[in-house]
């Protein structure tokens, strides 16, 4: 549909102002197909707006809109790389084709007018134009699949040249022209600015567990009043490694379960994670992590509730989003009155050290919850291996991090009330944006233009329509964050309190081992079947299913996915219901 608009769009402006290119063409005594060329460079410049008008809906993290249309944050960037494509593609065109125009009618000087005031014959500021396009290519050469993976951190760092993107683009056509890109882009500065605000927190590192596969969990301190669904996820900062590099990891603790901690696990799998599991894994481990986190962000929908059974298919490191399932579905079933689904788990792991992972499905400080409510099975396949490796080399060593009085516990940045607090933003930031905007036109900018031969710059007028859209998300935001870090301080103070009367662990207890036949629970192994050296008959299994409600949901390698998804259309029963959960690691 978003395709077919471009298309009717691009068709309209060229049919519209084609008319009138032979009389343009006598008057400028240039060729028609010239004046034609010219104009098809306006038209894919017209219609590139339209994509940028899009393009920064799916990167605002904590916006309602990605809420509102059922997407979570994760799964939005598909849709911001798609526009990302189709809006470079246009616009180079259209710069092409003015580069073309102006060799032909020797009026290649063109491309070094910075255009002050709006006239007949220069609309646009054409330098701004180009370092906008220079900014936006370099943005997407480096966004390509296969370098986006081979160099991320050269697609990571380039990235930040949307700045110089927007700043050029806004002095390319003006401010006013510019405004049907404000909403997607104001609602993405307010979301970067209170994420900005929320990165500043040293969050307090509690413990951290190394598996056997190269695989580290995190646990973090949290408030109390931070509630999030399964399957979310949230960003990671480690200053020791970079101060710039944000991860997203898919949390795995409960917040009814763990009312107290929030844990992600982490894949050693790239020269980030490397680096982390290296400064973790040493025989003298850090004491404390230093550590800043962004989120969490919920999925739209998780009622995993409404089924009868779930079947939960993963592979490798996918089964990160099942853990929170489990663990929610452990709480729900120790609640008198509950009624929750059985669970079929499959996993599938290349290496025998990797069931290490089924460690995860309960917390690092252990639970008081009855497993054995929970009617849960478990089908581990070790693809690569026919033998079970001896129990000494898999062992899990769990670290604890001594607590600093300047760390604090992952919370909410607008509090509870988030929606609340996020709409008041939007509305009075803009409105005192629109104050500014009205006061420097009425007693500045209305005085120059009507009183004096004087006309007011276009650069100017367009700096100053930007600082404003600035100065009033940060006004609005601030005041916002500030109130409610006033209220999370009383429990900050609580915490604190408890820390300091609570012992420090002396070294030698600050890293200990546990064998995985120690954990974990009895009812844990009880519902495990280990399959060495096969893979999963997801066919098989799918079909001896015989619930009336069922929900399948996989998280996994894309041919596994596809896999599931096949086998999920070939039944025809509308008992089924198939869902692809992203998760990050």
């Amino acid at each position: 549909m978003f395709v077919a608009l471009l298309v009717w769009s691009l068709y309209s402006y060229m049919h519209d102002l084609f008319a009138f290119a032979s009389v343009q063409a006598a008057q400028e005594k240039n060729q028609v197909w010239e004046v034609k060329l010219e104009t098809a460079g306006l038209s894919l410049g017209l219609v590139g707006n339209t994509c940028l008008a899009f393009l920064f809906f799916p990167v605002a993290r904590g916006s309602s809109v990605l809420q509102f249309v059922g997407l979570t944050s994760e799964a939005s960037i598909k849709y911001h790389i798609w526009l990302g494509h189709i809006t470079m593609a246009i616009f180079t065109a259209h710069g092409l084709c003015y580069v073309i125009y102006w060799s032909r009618t020797q009026q290649i000087s063109q491309m070094l007018e910075w255009t002050k005031f709006r006239t007949d014959k220069a609309k646009v500021s054409n330098v701004a134009g180009e370092t906008a396009l220079l900014a936006g290519l370099v943005m997407w050469a480096t966004s390509f699949g296969r370098i986006r993976r081979k160099f991320f951190e050269l697609f990571y760092y380039s990235h930040h040249l949307y700045v110089v993107f927007v700043i050029f683009y806004v002095f390319h056509i003006g401010f006013a022209e510019s405004c049907h890109i404000l909403p997607g882009f104001y609602l993405f500065l307010i979301d970067r600015y209170l994420r900005l605000l929320q990165s500043q927190k040293k969050i307090r590192s509690v413990a951290a567990r190394i598996l056997p596969s190269k695989t580290v969990e995190l646990n973090f301190s949290k408030s109390s009043g931070l509630s999030y669904a399964p399957t979310s996820i949230a960003f990671i900062n480690v200053p020791a490694i970079s101060r710039m590099q944000w991860h997203p990891f898919t949390i795995t603790s409960n917040s009814n379960m763990d009312s107290d901690e929030i844990s992600v696990v982490i894949k050693c799998d790239g020269s980030w994670s490397h680096e982390l599991y290296q400064i973790l894994s040493s025989p003298s481990p850090t004491s404390r992590l230093e550590v800043s986190v962004e989120g969490p962000y919920e999925p739209p929908s998780t009622n995993f509730m409404r089924y009868e059974k779930l079947v939960l298919v993963s592979g490798g490191s996918g089964i990160t989003p099942f853990i929170s399932v489990i663990r929610e579905m452990n709480f729900q079933s120790n609640r008198r009155g509950n009624r929750t689904p059985r669970i079929h788990l499959i996993c599938a792991f290349k290496k025998y050290a990797n069931l290490a992972m089924l460690e995860l499905l309960l917390p690092v400080s252990g639970t008081t919850l009855d497993l054995s409510r929970l009617q849960l099975q478990i089908e581990a396949y070790i693809t690569q291996e026919t033998e079970p490796k001896t129990v000494n080399k898999s062992s899990i060593r769990t670290i604890l991090f001594k607590p600093d009085p300047s760390d604090a516990p992952v919370s909410a940045v607008l509090g509870p009330n988030s929606w609340l607090w996020l709409g008041a933003i939007i509305s009075s930031s803009f409105i005192i944006f629109l104050l500014l905007i009205g006061l420097l036109t009425r007693f500045y900018i209305f005085p120059i233009d009507q009183n004096t031969n004087m006309k007011y710059p276009m650069p100017a007028s367009a700096a100053f329509g930007m600082l404003f859209v600035c100065v009033a998300i940060t006004i609005a935001a601030s005041a916002a964050f500030l109130w409610n870090n006033r209220e999370n301080g009383k429990e900050l103070n609580q915490i604190r309190t408890i820390d300091m009367s609570t012992p420090a662990p002396s070294p030698a207890s600050l890293v200990y081992e546990t064998e995985l036949e120690s954990f974990p629970h009895q009812s844990l192994r009880q519902a495990t079947t280990v399959l060495l050296g096969r893979r999963p008959n997801l066919k098989k299994i799918l079909s001896e299913l015989k619930e009336e409600n069922i929900g399948v949901y996989v998280s996994g390698p894309r041919t596994m996915r596809q896999e599931v998804a096949a086998v999920c259309s070939s039944f025809s029963t509308d008992n089924l219901h198939f869902e692809s959960i992203s998760f990050s690691w």
